[in-house]
């Protein structure tokens, strides 16, 4: 999708109808910012992003929303990109979902998968004998982006499961296709992928704890929002609330997260593939994960007319 694409603050309607043409089951309005002067805000972060995505070397999208107002930015919204430890939000909300339902409990303690797949995490230091809970492996595999933790989920769940709920949600475009660490899977194909806008909106499915009771909805908001040591968080004050996961791979970075600004929560999803140089695509993300906070949170801290009101 070419960059003349971006999405930024078109007339509500237009936005509307594409939405109910492309997802009949799960549209919703999206509206402009509120003002005049909001618009401007977002038109120079839409021209802060431009400029990061012409200057990669490399494939991005974008997709960014204001969960106040339903203001959004994209870049290439609908192109598919290659997710690495992203989909482990899939992973994550079918879990919970699945104990919602009562086919599994949270607390019920299981052994990870042996021999262990590696590739970073905790499981792979530990012995056979290891023994934890479903929740304890969640925390794992979102916290610590543990890839065996996340084999034994898989393994318990399936991974058509997992994409029947995507599709569940209108996100027929994120698909597990593969167990981590899995290079011959990935070799015929079979790559775990999505899009810039589903992942964006499965991310706020997790914040939002959609379809589950208010206790587990609260317990998957704050798995999700497990602190963690990324490349592109690093860009974001310390203390904010970031439920989300990213990904890495060779030529690969994505990241997918709701990050909760106090008065001015959004959405955002930013990912880059064909990357030349796979820093040049943990700077552009940074670079866009910057641009992004720095104008929602403006504009969470500032009164209609500009004036800064959060202590």
């Amino acid at each position: 999708m070419p960059i003349e694409r971006l999405i930024l603050a078109v007339p509500a309607c237009a936005i509307v109808a594409a939405v109910l043409c492309a997802h009949p089951a799960t549209a919703a309005p999206v509206e402009e910012p509120h003002s005049a002067k909001e618009s401007l805000l977002w038109s120079r972060l839409r021209e802060r992003v431009v400029a990061v995505e012409q200057g990669l070397d490399g494939v991005l999208g974008v997709s960014v929303k204001d969960l106040g107002t339903g203001a959004t930015l994209e870049v290439r919204p609908e192109e598919t990109f290659p997710q690495a430890s992203s989909i482990k939000l899939a992973v994550l909300y079918e879990l919970y979902r699945r104990a919602d339902e009562g086919d599994l409990d949270l607390q019920e303690t299981t052994s990870p998968p042996s021999p262990r797949a590696g590739g970073g995490g905790v499981l792979e230091l530990l012995g056979d004998r290891a023994r934890l809970t479903w929740r304890d492996l969640a925390v794992l595999m979102v916290g610590w982006s543990d890839n065996d933790a996340t084999n034994a989920v898989i393994d318990r769940l399936g991974s058509t499961a997992v994409n029947r709920r995507m599709d569940e949600l209108g996100l027929p475009e994120t698909r597990l296709r593969r167990r981590m660490m899995d290079v011959e899977a990935a070799r015929r194909g079979e790559e775990n992928v999505s899009t810039p806008r589903e992942m964006r909106r499965l991310a706020e499915a997790v914040y939002a704890g959609a379809g589950l009771k208010p206790g587990l909805a609260g317990d998957l908001r704050a798995v999700a929002s497990v602190p963690k040591h990324s490349a592109f968080e690093v860009a974001l004050p310390a203390g904010v609330v970031v439920a989300g996961k990213t990904g890495y791979l060779d030529g690969v970075r994505c990241w997918s997260a709701v990050v909760a600004v106090p008065d001015r929560p959004y959405s955002v999803a930013v990912m880059a593939t064909y990357l030349r140089r796979d820093a040049d695509g943990e700077a552009a993300i940074r670079d866009v994960a910057t641009a992004v906070h720095e104008t929602l949170d403006r504009l969470g801290r500032s009164s209609d007319l500009g004036r800064g009101l959060r202590d």
